[in-house]
């Protein structure tokens, strides 16, 4: 028996093949030739008015899934409020500049560094222009309605006008401040980093602990016997070129630790793990608030503070400060008015400003090794390893960040 004829299915003139990559065409013509999207504006011409603003995306390469995704939802959006009477102008847009764009020219131009500015930018607005053209065709193609033959670029003279207005308007009202702050930054890429485009990714970093000297006087029940040492613990040995200060959590109790005449500085919840060390007091952080270490690089001294971002879930409870690479560190530097040096160029190297004159133009990721090697021969290094832990990554080239 043959079950589909006793089936009651409704007669249509759909196809069973939908065909969909060569009917689409013509259902998008025909939109188009009827002007669908203004004959929908006409219709809801007295209704209340819906606006979408659009996040643009860069025009710098054609359209992939995330792009579709975007779009589409936005569009679906749009048709519903439009079916339910709402006056739905939709303006499209595109972002035309910065390191997107920027970046993916470079890439086809097969150059690494730019030399003439002003004639690397009209490249990349040609670029941007080119790309605006290119994903207008691949947005229509997927059917979505909107002012694709007036849409807004960020780099029309207009647009850019009113940005300038509204840094004014801003200006004048007190807003606008001009100020240093820490921020990620690609070497690979040359440029900052907002948060949002930090990826985190494991790595392997050199894990070391140093001495630093103390050149202030120790608490008096170890005074003249021996050299005092703060050790401190740091998965970026480069940053150690710009220390200023190493800082204490002024609430915790801090051990100084003896062996041959030597003696340590450690948080007393860590003392333990030094086998073969004798504790010979202790006292609170706060008491070295102040207090002067010798610096490992620069014939610097630095200076002991206090601050409670210190923790005891690793190292030693005393935390090396470089206030030119890193968002705590930089607050509690101007905190203490620490000295703020920053030796690291565009591309993530060395500048002749560092202490070490022969790290000048290495990678500071490549020096890390050397500067080990030069604590080690100044008998600064304690112990050395390496750890895995996750690190902030750039979004578009995948390489580790510096601060």
């Amino acid at each position: 028996m043959s079950y589909n004829n006793t089936l009651n299915l409704p007669k249509t003139s759909f196809k069973m093949k939908a065909s969909l990559p060569s009917r689409e065409p013509g259902f998008q013509k025909l939109w188009q030739d009827m002007d669908l999207y203004r004959k929908v504006l006409e219709k809801n011409s007295a209704g209340e008015v819906f606006i979408l603003h659009d996040g643009p995306p860069y025009a710098n390469g054609h359209i992939h899934l995330g792009h579709a995704l975007n779009r589409v939802l936005k569009d679906i959006l749009i048709k519903v409020k439009a079916m339910s009477g709402y006056r739905t102008p939709f303006v499209p847009g595109w972002d035309c500049h910065g390191l997107p764009v920027e970046f993916e020219l470079m890439k086809t131009l097969g150059q690494q560094e730019v030399t003439d500015r002003v004639k690397f930018r009209k490249k990349a607005a040609r670029y941007a222009l080119k790309f605006v053209e290119i994903q207008k065709k691949e947005f229509r193609r997927l059917g979505l309605f909107g002012e694709w033959d007036n849409p807004y670029l960020t780099l029309n003279p207009s647009y850019e006008k009113r940005i300038i207005e509204c840094f004014r308007d801003l200006y004048l009202a007190g807003y606008i401040y001009r100020e240093l702050k820490p921020v990620y930054w690609c070497g690979s890429c040359s440029t900052a980093l907002a948060e949002a485009e930090v990826e985190y990714g494991e790595i392997e970093s050199p894990s070391i602990f140093v001495r630093f000297e103390m050149l202030s006087n120790p608490p008096s029940f170890i005074e003249g016997k021996g050299r005092v040492s703060a050790l401190v613990w740091t998965t970026t040995p480069w940053t150690l070129l710009s220390n200023t200060g190493v800082c204490f959590h002024p609430d915790f109790e801090y051990s100084f630790l003896e062996k041959d005449g030597e003696f340590l500085i450690v948080a007393s919840g860590f003392a333990s793990g030094y086998e073969g060390w004798k504790e010979a007091g202790r006292v609170r952080g706060s008491f070295f608030e102040d207090a002067e270490f010798r610096a490992p690089f620069g014939e610097r001294r630095s200076r002991a503070i206090n601050a409670d971002f210190v923790t005891l879930e690793d190292g030693t409870g005393i935390v090396h400060i470089a206030p030119g690479h890193g968002e705590e560190d930089y607050a509690a530097g101007r905190k203490y008015s620490l000295d703020i040096l920053s030796p690291v160029d565009g591309k993530g190297r060395f500048t002749s400003d560092a202490a070490v004159e022969e790290l000048t133009g290495m990678g500071v990721f490549e020096a890390d090794p050397v500067i080990t090697g030069i604590l080690r021969e100044r008998g600064l290094l304690f112990s050395e390893g390496m750890r895995p832990h996750s690190y902030p990554h750039c979004w578009r080239c995948r390489k580790p960040v510096i601060f």
